[in-house]
């Protein structure tokens, strides 16, 4: 009996806990937000490089302030990399599981309501919550991190379901522009830096920003560099991404993972200048990433080769080819017989 009545009561709780989170879900977004929904559509839609909005006390007061307060500790096993290495960036990808403050908001991003919000201010309707933050949660930042110019990988790799949005929000209390770390939308990183427009919005706390995911939305940020006193602060941010079934025909591309665009060297760094201690190490972080990132395209290209040769050595691609060797010699003759000029 004991049992059962243990059992009972954790049902009981877990009810409760989905009773109070779905009581608090709207209260978190500020009222003037909800209520400027045309308005921002609006800033959507006219925005540049690409459209996006940036919106100002988005949350409450309460509802920001409690969340940066239970922000997640850095945790060394949560910054590994694309590369497998310890870096200077952790993630926690599981919201609920960092307890009451973050399980509200996961209640919130999930919740119709909001889905509904954010496709009247973007415009993209059906839009679809990733339960598994692929890619996304809680993002923190260390001094001397950074984030190369990139497009996102534009299907989900478990659903295939075409990404469609970021969503993030800042939760940095205190934050200066010359710090570095700001959020960066390019025009294009391939061009030259004097020709590719960039639009830079600071990562101040309770400030959101709704961006468009296509193969021509470039983000990412420079290095951040906190002066002395202030380098136990780090970029605290949440990222969450929204999918749909189907996107626009002239929006579709071949599936791909995130696309980096390597930072130029810092404009400096010219004939005569005498190296300092920190351009050397700016000029070995640009020089590392690079060769990171073409031993991450070499991997990739290796699955790739592995894959198009167990293919072409499968019993089914043999039979095939055996199958249409008739037609494909008929073809052959055909293209290349004689033909009479009258």
């Amino acid at each position: 009996m004991s049992g059962i009545g243990a059992a009972t009561r954790a049902a009981n709780r877990a009810f409760t806990a989905r009773y109070n989170i779905q009581l608090t879900v709207l209260p978190l977004i500020h009222p003037n937000v909800t209520a400027r929904a045309g308005q921002l559509r609006q800033e959507f839609d006219s925005a540049a490089p690409f459209r996006h909005v940036v919106i100002d006390e988005f949350l409450t007061e309460d509802a920001c302030r409690e969340l940066m307060s239970a922000f997640p500790s850095f945790d060394r096993e949560h910054a590994r990399n694309e590369m497998g290495e310890v870096g200077g960036k952790a993630v926690f990808q599981n919201l609920p599981q960092l307890g009451p403050e973050y399980a509200r908001l996961d209640a919130m991003l999930r919740s119709p309501q909001f889905l509904d919000f954010v496709g009247q201010v973007t415009g993209i309707p059906g839009l679809i919550y990733d339960p598994n933050y692929v890619g996304g949660g809680t993002h923190e930042n260390l001094h001397g991190q950074e984030l190369d110019p990139h497009v996102d990988f534009n299907y989900h790799p478990n659903t295939q379901l075409h990404r469609r949005l970021n969503l993030i929000i800042f939760l940095n209390p205190e934050w200066r522009e010359e710090w570095g770390g700001s959020l960066q939308f390019h025009l294009n990183p391939w061009l030259p830096p004097e020709e590719d427009r960039v639009k830079t919005v600071v990562p101040i706390a309770n400030r959101c920003v709704i961006f468009e995911t296509t193969e021509n939305s470039w983000h990412g940020f420079k290095r951040i560099h906190l002066p002395g006193d202030k380098q136990h602060l780090s970029r605290r941010s949440i990222a969450v991404y929204y999918y749909t079934k189907e996107r626009p025909a002239n929006e579709l591309a071949p599936d791909h993972s995130t696309v980096y665009v390597p930072r130029p060297l810092p404009a400096h760094l010219r004939p005569g200048h005498t190296l300092s201690e920190e351009d050397v190490v700016a000029v070995q972080s640009l020089i590392t990433r690079r060769d990171g990132q073409i031993k991450f395209l070499y991997e990739r290209e290796k699955e790739f080769s592995a894959v198009v040769h167990g293919i072409l050595r499968s019993k089914s691609f043999r039979l095939y080819r055996a199958l249409t060797w008739p037609v494909r010699k008929c073809w052959g003759w055909m293209v290349t017989r004689p033909r009479t000029s009258h």
